[in-house]
C-alpha cells in the first residue's frame, strides 16, 4: 500500500471508531500523508445563543482533521497542544471545511496548521496543533 492509501485507511479506521464524528456528520473528503480535508454541515443543534456555530463545534472539526493528518503515517499520535483563532461565524446550514497541513515533524513531535473555511471561502478559524507520537500502529 502506498503512503497516501495508508493515510486514507488510517483515517477511515479512526472515523469508524469515533462517535463524535458520526454524531456531527463529519465527512472525509481527502487524506494523504501529512494532510487531511474534511467537512461538516452546521446543524441547529450546533448553534450557540447568538445563532451561530458554537466554537467547540468548529474546534472539534479542526481537531478531527488534525488527528487524521498527524496519524497518517500509521503511528499512533495524540494532540499535545492545540489553539484556535475564530475569525468569522459558521452559519446554520453552512458546510464548513477543515484542511489540515503538516508544517514540521521532528522526532516524536509534529506541528500542524488547520484552516476552517465557510462555503464562500472565507476563513472561519485557524487552528494550530502540536502532536506527539505515543508508539504503536493505528491499524495492523
Amino acid at each position: 500500500m502506498d503512503a497516501d492509501a495508508l493515510a486514507r485507511a488510517v483515517a477511515d479506521h479512526l472515523h469508524a471508531r469515533e462517535g463524535t464524528s458520526k454524531a456531527l456528520g463529519i465527512v472525509i473528503e481527502e487524506v494523504r500523508e501529512g494532510y487531511a480535508r474534511i467537512r461538516m454541515t452546521v446543524q441547529g443543534s450546533m448553534l450557540n445563543g447568538h445563532g451561530v456555530a458554537q466554537g467547540g463545534m468548529i474546534f472539534t472539526l479542526a481537531d478531527t482533521a488534525f488527528a487524521y493528518a498527524c496519524n497518517s503515517r500509521n503511528a499512533s499520535t495524540m494532540a499535545n497542544q492545540a489553539s484556535i483563532v475564530f475569525l468569522s461565524p459558521g452559519r446554520d446550514g453552512e458546510r464548513l471545511t477543515a484542511e489540515a497541513r503538516e508544517e514540521a515533524v521532528s522526532g516524536r513531535s509534529g506541528v500542524y496548521r488547520i484552516r476552517v473555511t465557510g462555503e464562500d471561502g472565507r476563513d472561519v478559524a485557524v487552528f494550530q496543533g502540536l502532536s506527539r507520537s505515543v508508539g504503536g500502529a493505528v491499524i495492523n
